[in-house]
């Protein structure tokens, strides 16, 4: 007996080693299947500003794109976004400006959105958003700079300059959120979509 039921492997719209990995440990038979689309020219395009709805929308974009191409089968798209108060924060484009955004976020409570959308034959047939709140130690600019020494090209890669499944732990004081939302994709909601649907045994 296997726990994945579906007759076709789940569709991950996403390069994120991230969401493969939690995938991959709940035992879903899937495959990657990265969305080629322009988050930052959809986003703009939206005119959005709530940080839950830029998360919810791409997360829809990227089921939808990669279900039109993916006929039948269940496509998952995934987005997290990152506010301070009303500041949006996008991944850091360097060591230089990962600093900065850990400076900017020390001492202080952030909030993650993570939104997960599901597409079939290019229609939405589930989505979720999941928010955790962050905060941060207070930290001083050596403490920053031996934090960036350690994590090294790391920070580059989430927004936050950040992940908290590694180094990233040690920055904060107070996490109050789901775990899975904090790593970008809300898993026991989608979990319970696709038991409902039939496509798991347990």
């Amino acid at each position: 007996m296997t726990l994945w039921r579906g007759k076709d492997p789940l569709i991950l719209a996403s390069q994120s080693r991230t969401r493969q990995m939690l995938l991959a440990n709940a035992g879903i038979h899937f495959e990657a299947v990265p969305a080629d689309i322009d988050e930052r020219a959809v986003q703009q395009s939206s005119a959005l500003s709530a940080p839950g709805e830029i998360a919810a929308l791409l997360a829809r974009v990227k089921a939808l794109d990669v279900s039109i191409r993916q006929p039948e089968k269940y496509v998952v798209g995934a987005d997290q976004t990152l506010a301070l108060e009303t500041r949006l924060f996008s991944k850091p484009a360097g060591r230089t400006a990962a600093g900065e955004q850990l400076r900017d976020l020390a001492g202080r409570t952030h909030e993650l959105h993570s939104a997960v959308a599901v597409a079939r034959d290019g229609k939405i047939m589930f989505e979720n958003t999941a928010i955790a709140r962050m905060t941060m130690r207070q930290l001083s600019g050596a403490e920053i700079q031996t934090y960036l020494d350690m994590a090294g090209e790391a920070v580059t890669s989430s927004v936050g300059a950040y992940q908290l499944e590694g180094l990233g732990v040690h920055l904060f004081e107070r996490i109050d959120g789901d775990h899975f939302t904090i790593l970008g994709l809300p898993l026991l909601a989608l979990l319970g979509f696709l038991r409902n649907e039939r496509l798991l045994g347990i």
